[in-house]
């Protein structure tokens, strides 16, 4: 049982954390370059424009929801497990999710990458 609840926290940050990552990343697109915006109008404008992005703090919100699933999962499971299957797991995520979600190019490099970390997984969980 205490397995089961080891691999639903995994779960529950994977899934936390690949919505945060993709919340966030479409927020900083929306919000711009940076550093232009920075020397163009200045770092009030900056942090007035990265606060008024509603993805911003539902991406925040969703990276805190995967951090305190986190401390719940490594109550339950070792950490020689329970980190690296969440870490693995995410950029696989990730992956996915990008692809799909913000429609960036995916290549083949990182898909082979991708199942390496799934192999890797596959034998922490074995």
């Amino acid at each position: 049982m205490k397995s089961a609840y080891t691999w639903g926290g995994i779960l529950v940050i994977v899934f936390a954390s690949v919505v945060g990552d993709i919340l966030l990343a479409r927020a900083m697109k929306q919000v711009g370059d940076v550093h232009a915006l920075l020397r163009r109008a200045g770092l009030w404008t900056v942090v007035r424009r990265i606060l008024g992005n509603s993805n911003f703090f539902l991406g925040v919100t969703a990276m805190a929801v995967a951090f305190f699933s986190l401390l719940f999962a490594l109550s339950w499971g070792d950490v020689s497990l329970v980190a690296p299957a969440a870490a693995s797991l995410t950029f696989i995520g990730n992956a996915f999710a990008a692809k799909i979600f913000l429609h960036e190019k995916v290549d083949r490099r990182r898909w082979i990458a991708a199942v390496l970390v799934a192999a890797g997984v596959a034998l922490l969980a074995g």
